[in-house]
């Protein structure tokens, strides 16, 4: 079973392709992925990589978590599973637009 780590504080010049090199020294690498602003399409600085199996997940773990890269020390963990989020846009809350008090 695949096993998905949280890749951060990466320099902003860091590819996925540099990611996917980066762990694939530690075993197989299933997807590596830079998350980029889909404004600006700058890095926001973190990744995610998916790694075959539990032991070459750890094994990443042990040797990158506060590896320096390009000046920066790399924070490497298991991702956490992504929380819900609500509707977003306007509304739904005191004091924000559509709800509250009718004047």
């Amino acid at each position: 079973m695949s096993k998905k780590l949280y890749v951060g504080n990466l320099s902003y010049t860091v590819s996925s392709r540099d990611l996917e090199e980066m762990f694939a020294t530690h075993g197989a690498v299933d997807s590596a992925n830079v998350i980029m602003d889909r404004d600006t399409g700058r890095s926001k600085g973190f990744g995610f990589v998916e790694m075959s199996n539990d032991q070459e997940a750890q094994a990443a773990i042990s040797a990158l978590n506060g590896k320096d890269v390009d000046g920066r020390s790399l924070t490497v963990n298991e991702a956490r599973p992504r929380e819900e989020r609500s509707g977003g846009g306007f509304g739904g809350g005191r004091g924000g637009f559509g709800g509250g008090r009718r004047y």
